[in-house]
């Protein structure tokens, strides 16, 4: 009887199928035929007009309000007087080609200018306002991005660490030296045999109750610190991140109480010499940053004040007992680690403005330069050509994107500083690590896309795409390799997915799992799986669940698969036998949060221009996203065959549409002339060629 049941319901189910899609077929020659008719004509769509389609007018974009609008509050007046320092400072703009030692000296000049003579003070914008150190270190990471590095490598890393992991007294004694560039300083933490593993670093700090100091010691060469900049030449100080060893009374003689920090002065404030037992190295001339000082630094029996310890987490008396608040080696380390994740933060931020760069550069290149078209009629622009169009519209589209995310972090990295919420630490955490790993990947490839797109004339130095694409390679290994940053936010993901099921709180960032885990991973609709209609295709709602559908699937299988595979290989041999698919999961997540922002921003747009500008690139990333994976949806029925067809067609005209507007919305980005710097990337197009034979001798 039951079978008998199941058999009728398949039967009507097969039926109703049968009949939607006769109806289906039915509506769309209605509404296409209709739109022949009254090509005026716009479907509804929830609020938000669609863009004219290609047999319309162009779009008008108000591009003042959208650079306004683009701009937020963390492009206000600090980041134009950087631009404008560095304009009125020719002799201090990185001229194309330079030796590596000429470059450093002059990345020094252009930071202690920027500090003395500019006025501005970074690290006090680290404590007071996140948002504006971050702007100028988007700003100067468009003037040279060495300069940005150093930059980093001085407030970010060296100061950060001894504002966030050290006490009042680190403070009182460094704040203002670090800050005006009279302490400059490294971060001692990747060692030769170490990098991503930073709890298997094996430089020692023990300590000594005697003389009441700790003793830095390289036990290896291994244990050399490897990479660190400002380290080579400029720096006077170093965090130098060791295991501490407190001597003890029993069989072992010592205990090893985890990683911690320490500040260990390099050379001699006055002769600038290399202290006793520190021995200084140069990493020497590298693939791109060539104006950061990379050196390498062995300690021998170096000794060090007690004090000189960064006791936020941890601390040692006189007499050689240790106090923590947090109880476990591993809860001292995360928490030491949480500390600096300003680092990545700023990373993903400051690639967003390497991209801005590149992408403005091959777009207007290419609509100046035209090449082919109809016999006997003037040639086109390569822009013209939809296969250019496929390169570099979608880049605009992500480049968009990745701004509002970026800006997101921005805001809660500053909320969490201010307020140190422990959901906050936990989001940001996750968020800068996903963020800076698919953000700097993803500018890495363009960056080779943008230079192909730009021909012959992409390759001259002076038009900056080597540079940009050499200095900013790094940027996808250090502050966490992208791989094993993806990893931690897999991993996160895994831990939310457990504490779902047994009934816990899930943070703000993943919520949508919390709301909607149980409808995402429900089998897909027949009906809408079959839905081709532009209205619904540029549905928020529609693309927003589509990414969040795909990364609970992958959520759902991959937790199956490691529990199954943990059984017989062990959580370790789990999880590399299903490594790809955790990544895919990572990136799977990190484009849903990036897609609900950029709805976010869309909605918020008080500019009717350019919320309907922003809505058609916003509507581009996200189909361009869905029919880049578009096997995965086929595969679970999720999108239906001429779904899928509908999907492309549309994503081919939304890059149409992007191109007619793209001269506006890289504009929009708002980076004056002498900041790109390309001669072939001016903003005004037809005085490019001239500036460029100039260059060239003619």
């Amino acid at each position: 009887m039951e079978c008998s049941q199941q058999s009728t319901t398949s039967n009507q189910m097969a039926e109703y199928e049968a009949s939607y899609d006769d109806n289906a077929t039915v509506s769309r020659r209605i509404e296409r035929l209709s739109l022949h008719l009254n090509p005026m004509e716009k479907p509804h769509n929830g609020g938000l007009d669609l863009v004219q389609c290609a047999a319309r007018a162009k779009m008008k974009v108000n591009m003042e309000q959208l650079s306004i609008y683009m701009r937020g509050k963390y492009r206000d007046d600090v980041q134009q007087s950087v631009y404008d320092y560095f304009n009125s400072k020719p002799e201090l703009q990185t001229p194309i080609e330079i030796s590596k030692d000429e470059h450093r000296e002059l990345c020094m000049r252009q930071l202690t200018g920027l500090v003395r003579e500019c006025g501005v003070r970074p690290l006090r914008y680290v404590v007071e306002d996140p948002s504006k150190y971050f702007a100028i270190l988007e700003a100067v990471g468009s003037v040279d991005m060495s300069l940005g590095i150093k930059m980093g490598v001085q407030y970010s890393l060296w100061g950060g660490s001894v504002l966030n992991l050290g006490t009042k007294k680190h403070r009182d004694k460094y704040f203002e030296g670090i800050d005006n560039m009279e302490y400059p300083g490294c971060f001692a933490m990747t060692e030769l045999h170490h990098g991503s593993n930073v709890q298997g670093i094996q430089t020692l700090a023990t300590f000594d109750p005697i003389t009441d100091e700790f003793i830095i010691d390289t036990p290896n060469d291994g244990a050399i610190k490897w990479w660190i900049g400002n380290a080579a030449v400029h720096g006077k100080f170093a965090t130098v991140f060791a295991k501490l060893i407190l001597p003890t009374h029993d069989t072992k003689g010592t205990s090893d109480m985890g990683v911690h920090a320490f500040i260990v002065p390099i050379r001699d404030m006055n002769t600038h010499k290399a202290l006793p037992g520190v021995e200084i190295q140069d990493c020497g001339h590298k693939v791109g940053l060539n104006g950061v000082d990379n050196g390498a630094l062995r300690f021998r029996s170096v000794r060090i004040p007690r004090d000189n310890l960064l006791n936020r987490f941890g601390d040692v008396s006189r007499d050689g007992k240790y106090t923590s608040s947090l109880p476990t080696i591993n809860k001292r380390f995360a928490a030491t680690l949480g500390e600096l994740v300003g680092g990545r933060v700023g990373l993903a931020y400051s690639s967003v403005g390497v991209l801005k760069i590149a992408v403005i550069i091959a777009v207007r290149y290419s609509l100046l330069r035209q090449q082919f078209g109809p016999p006997k009629q003037p040639e086109i622009s390569i822009l013209d050509y939809q296969s250019h169009q496929h390169k570099l519209m979608p880049m605009v589209a992500s480049t968009y994107g990745f701004h509002f995310a970026t800006l997101h972090l921005l805001d809660i990295y500053s909320e969490m500083k201010k307020t140190h919420d422990e959901q906050l630490v936990g989001d940001v955490h996750a968020l800068s690590a996903g963020l800076k790993a698919y953000v700097t990947s993803y500018t890495a490839k363009s960056l080779s896309i943008c230079r192909e797109a730009c021909g012959g004339h992409g390759y001259a130095a002076v038009n900056r795409f080597g540079s940009l694409r050499n200095d900013h390679d790094i940027f996808q290994t250090f502050e966490g390799d992208n791989t094993v940053l993806l990893q931690q936010v897999a991993g996160d993901l895994l831990k939310q997915y457990k504490e779902k099921f047994q009934g816990g709180t899930l943070t703000v960032t993943w919520n949508y799992l919390r709301e909607s885990m149980n409808s995402y991973l429900a089998q897909p609709n027949p009906v809408t799986a079959r839905w081709e209609g532009e209205d619904h295709l540029r549905d928020p709602k529609f693309q927003l669940d589509a990414f969040r559908y795909r990364t609970s699937r992958l959520l759902q299988s991959v937790a199956f698969r490691l529990n199954k595979h943990s059984k017989t290989l062990g959580g370790f041999g789990a999880w590399n036998r299903c490594l790809n698919h955790l990544l895919t999961l990572a990136e799977s997540h990190i484009e849903s949060v990036i897609l609900a922002k950029f709805i976010d921003a869309v909605q918020s747009c008080p500019d009717e221009s350019s919320r309907a500008t922003l809505k058609l690139v916003c509507d581009l990333y996200a189909l361009d996203r869905i029919w880049k994976d578009i096997g995965t949806y086929r595969n679970v029925d999720y999108v239906a065959p001429n779904k899928a067809k509908a999907i492309h067609k549309l994503t081919e005209h939304l890059c149409f549409q992007v191109k007619n507007v793209a001269k506006e919305l890289v504009d929009a980005f708002d980076l004056p002339d002498y900041v790109t710097r390309a001669p072939i990337g001016m903003q005004a197009t037809e005085e490019a060629y001239s500036l460029y034979t100039q260059y060239a001798g003619f």
